[in-house]
């Protein structure tokens, strides 16, 4: 599968001793932190931009302040193509000089995603750009469903479930299309969203695609504030389970994953790894909801460029 996308490494599947004493199960960890540009993000956004532009594009345009945008700036430099970044104001600092360390020309235009969105498009329009849409492409599935078709390659036998953080969709559609390519479709997936940056839970529960009135959890990697169309059609099949843990929840896991297995990762991925500290999974088989006991549990690391220690002594601040 590899070979299609060129970008992206076969990230490692690692088994966790503590999160599996935990959870009374096997939990294996894929460590999408490792790709090359620090996120998953590089499986959908290569191939979309290996499809899409090509090396004789104009060049990229992007509207991401975070993992979107640093893998948009990776294939460009890898294809020896320009790439501008649009990121809202809430970016961190330490995501804008990555971008520009990969060559990648940066705008800060809004506060939120979707106001730089608006000028991504615009720019794409008026220069000749091809767009590079965060999460809402097929083409981008198509890449992320790489990540299904390695686990189907190393795993004993299918998942008993697997655990995901979802932003605007994109990973969740990946993973649902690459279950169905190997046979998994049946599979239970549990989506994790923080509180404040729940669009796909606010439309699970609404029945109808939601848009939330603002982004407030400091999980600003989730920040979507509409979750794709696709991702909402997939939340309706029974296997698909939302549930939602707190920035402080998620900040509770980004540091016990640090202690435990020596990785530091953003919040925004925390809070799939806070469905097994925060007791989420254990919830979910005590309501029926998931079997007891449970086959291996996959738990996708997402990754995520947005931290370091000081940022990590930021969020003690803030996440209440």
């Amino acid at each position: 599968m590899s070979d299609m996308y060129g970008f992206h490494i076969s990230s490692p599947l690692i088994e966790s001793i503590s999160m599996s004493k935990r959870l009374g199960s096997d939990v294996y960890l894929k460590m999408e932190n490792t790709q090359p540009s620090g996120s998953f993000k590089i499986r959908g956004i290569g191939h979309l931009v290996q499809q899409l532009a090509g090396s004789k594009s104009n060049g990229v345009v992007c509207s991401s302040g975070g993992n979107a945008g640093l893998a948009t700036a990776y294939a460009a430099r890898k294809l020896g193509i320009p790439a501008t970044i649009i990121v809202p104001s809430s970016s961190p600092r330490l995501v804008l000089d990555k971008l520009q360390d990969h060559g990648a020309s940066v705008r800060v235009v809004g506060k939120v995603w979707d106001e730089a969105n608006a000028e991504a498009v615009r720019l794409a329009e008026s220069e000749k750009l091809t767009l590079v849409p965060p999460f809402d492409h097929p083409l981008i599935w198509e890449g992320h469903s790489s990540l299904v078709h390695e686990l189907k390659a190393v795993l004993p036998h299918e998942p008993g479930a697997v655990v995901l953080s979802v932003g605007g969709g994109g990973l969740f559609c990946g993973v649902v299309q690459g279950m169905d390519d190997v046979g998994w479709g049946h599979v239970p997936i549990l989506c994790m969203e923080t509180v404040g940056a729940d669009c796909l839970n606010a439309a699970v529960k609404a029945g109808r695609l939601v848009t939330l009135p603002d982004i407030t959890s400091e999980a600003k990697c989730l920040g979507a504030k509409t979750a794709c169309s696709q991702a909402f059609e997939y939340s309706k099949r029974p296997n698909i389970i939302s549930e939602l843990v707190t920035d402080r929840q998620a900040l509770q896991a980004t540091e016990l994953f640090l202690d435990e297995e020596r990785v530091l990762v953003e919040l925004a991925c925390a809070a799939s790894l806070a469905a097994v500290y925060s007791g989420v999974i254990q919830r979910l088989q005590d309501r029926g909801r998931l079997p007891k006991p449970l086959g291996p549990l996959v738990v996708i690391v997402c990754g995520g460029s947005g931290i370091n220690s000081a940022q990590l002594q930021h969020l003690h601040t803030v996440c209440k």
